[in-house]
């Protein structure tokens, strides 16, 4: 019989503008992360020579997040040099799915007690910094129709009939979530403050967050991929999929999910590490699952995942009290939440995202926070959560308060 994989507990940095003018952007990756690993032990007084290993997503590991990050923010945070560290891709699935591994191993009997989460620094090393075949090979692009995210998220408001109007009102509805969950404290539980080597705060709050957002100045913002479009992409796709006339660009920076800068950090174990280290878990993972779709068509990759999740947990649809689903484009929560039947009150309660940004490598970890702060809040059972990833990826991590 496998362990259990218990949450000890999860936290977060805020998020910033991926911009060099972003309140992050003097903060090295390593220090992102190593922040919330300082957290971490001075919460719990942990011994950090029980921890087995620590894994951390990062979708651009390259330059000074490159080279095992994982095991360069534990040495920056002080931890025992005899935690290995391992560094991991799949996109922006990366963090959750570092939880995930760790759950598995944990689960396995292999390890006690790990750090998994994500860092990315969206302000240091730019998107698309790591290359790659996946965008960057013509052969490789033509033969898999493989294009731009954006590029997707328009097809897939396109082949489900949701117009400009319906995105903007999916955005709007992001951005009045989060800054209600800001105000009222939602968020503070998880959120650890950002500070310089001298203590003082850099940034303690997510600050990429517009509660002056209407559907007004959404409607004012010119659509982002019609260029790439009709550059041959959008034809690309409608020799694939011919019984669509045209792609309708329908996502705009208002509709799109941030770019930020941030990370974030779970402490996942067994009981018997708890046991010894004196920890109170929080909840447990009860099942993860990823699986994987044509690339073009993205989205449906977080559905199936969620699917999967529950097939392994041996639990239905409405035995899940909450659903979070990254707000890459509005699109793919829309299909996300068309796919599985599901009402908007449940999905996404405290905004995404749209209003709050995507640290690429990092999102997942953090919406494990962001949940079960939210289950704990509203003394509810368990929550879903999910993200789709480039190649067609979808990944989703079942979560249950204790």
């Amino acid at each position: 019989m496998s362990n259990n994989a218990y949450i000890y507990d999860a936290v977060r940095t805020p998020r910033s503008k991926g911009k060099k003018e972003g309140a992050l952007h003097e903060v090295k990756p390593i220090e992102l992360g190593a922040g919330l690993f300082r957290e971490l032990q001075k919460r719990h007084d942990l011994d950090t020579t029980y921890v087995d290993d620590v894994m951390m997503g990062c979708n651009a590991a390259v330059g000074e997040q490159g080279a095992d990050v994982a095991k360069t923010i534990a040495l920056h945070a002080g931890w025992s040099d005899s935690i290995p560290g391992v560094q991991m891709d799949r996109y922006c699935a990366s963090g959750l799915d570092a939880v995930n591994s760790a759950a598995q191993n944990v689960m396995s009997g292999w390890n006690e007690l790990i750090v998994a989460g994500g860092v990315e620094s969206m302000s240091r090393i730019p998107m698309g910094t790591a290359g790659g075949a996946f965008l960057f090979d013509p052969e490789f692009v033509m033969n898999h129709t493989s294009v731009p995210q954006g590029v997707a998220a328009d097809k897939v408001a396109t082949m489900g009939g949701w117009t400009r109007e319906d995105v903007d009102a999916y955005a709007l509805a992001s951005q009045k979530r989060a800054a209600n969950a800001q105000t009222n404290g939602y968020f503070d539980k998880s959120v650890v403050p950002v500070v310089d080597r001298n203590g003082i705060t850099i940034l303690d709050r997510d600050d990429a967050i517009k509660a002056d957002t209407n559907m007004e100045k959404l409607a004012s913002l010119n659509p982002s991929f019609v260029q790439m479009g009709s550059m041959g992409m959008d034809d690309h796709l409608l020799q694939k999929y011919p019984h669509i006339v045209e792609i309708n660009h329908v996502h705009t920076p208002g509709n799109s999910s941030g770019i930020v800068d941030g990370a974030g950090a779970v402490l996942v174990g067994s009981e018997k590490a708890g046991k010894d280290l004196g920890l109170t878990p929080r909840g447990r993972i009860l099942a993860g699952a990823v699986t994987a779709t044509d690339p073009s068509l993205i989205f449906l990759g977080p559905s199936s995942a969620a699917e999967r999740c529950l097939q392994i947990a041996g639990l239905k649809q409405n035995d899940v009290d909450l659903w979070e689903i990254n707000e890459a484009f509005a699109s793919a929560v829309l299909r996300y939440i068309e796919d599985l039947n599901l009402n908007h009150d449940v999905v996404n309660v405290n905004g995404g995202a749209i209003a709050l940004g995507h640290p690429l490598g990092a999102t997942g970890a953090m919406l494990i926070s962001t949940m079960l702060d939210e289950l704990e809040r509203r003394g509810q059972k368990r929550a879903m959560i999910s993200l789709c990833a480039a190649g067609g990826i979808g990944i989703s991590t079942l979560i249950e308060r204790i």
